[in-house]
């Protein structure tokens, strides 16, 4: 099934990113690169996140900042990316905030919600996403291989998915699955993704920016 470009444009992408602060962003990360390093990376992931959103094509991308919107490096952001919506974080765990934005974006049409820590999200898994939604699903998932997910993207808001969830184990998925089923809900899955979060996902990442260089 092919969508026209305007029914593409009806698709939102929400980015949830945390300021690059040393001590505050991939703490997990510190003990291989240190608090500073940690904060580079998560500058490069962010930059890369928005560049990916933005090149798929779709509708209005808002990165949703934690601590807020007022730090340099986002105000940086857009400023060079024009159109770019910065919205404050709300207070809350994973789920709620995620669900926040659902919330507040779903008024306008379908949304895809992704994080900044899967490099090997690239914008036609965001179109892919988007055309599911727009082909009938009421949810999409691109799982990540350590059970969790890389990108959800929702027709409606769905608070069932993203209440008194196991965050950051390898149930989320799985969970998230059986919550939808309960709910009623039609779900796609699309390609499992894999993302970084630990020092042990560090190889793989050199290697992945190594390989792409020379794509």
């Amino acid at each position: 099934m092919t969508f026209d470009t305007d029914a593409l444009d009806r698709v939102q992408v929400a980015i949830l990113a945390k300021a690059p602060i040393a001590g505050l962003a991939k703490t997990r990360l510190i003990p291989a690169l240190g608090a500073a390093g940690a904060a580079r990376l998560q500058r490069q992931f962010t930059c890369r996140a928005v560049q990916t959103a933005r090149a798929a094509g779709l509708g209005a991308v808002t990165l949703w900042c934690a601590p807020d919107r007022q730090q340099r490096f986002f105000r940086a952001l857009a400023q060079a990316h024009p159109g770019l919506i910065c919205r404050d974080q709300p207070a809350g765990d994973l789920g709620a905030r995620m669900h926040c934005a659902f919330q507040q974006q779903c008024g306008s049409g379908p949304t895809l919600l992704i994080g900044t820590d899967c490099p090997a999200l690239q914008p036609p898994h965001l179109r892919a996403a988007a055309q599911a939604l727009l082909g009938g699903s009421d949810a999409v998932f691109h799982p990540a291989e350590d059970g969790g997910y890389v990108l959800i993207g929702l027709r409606q808001p769905q608070p069932a998915l993203f209440q008194h969830m196991r965050w950051s184990t390898p149930a989320v998925m799985q969970d998230s699955r059986e919550r939808a089923a309960a709910q009623g809900l039609s779900l796609q899955e699309l390609d499992t993704l894999w993302d970084v979060d630990l020092p042990q996902d560090l190889p793989r990442l050199r290697r992945y920016c190594k390989d792409s260089a020379h794509a």
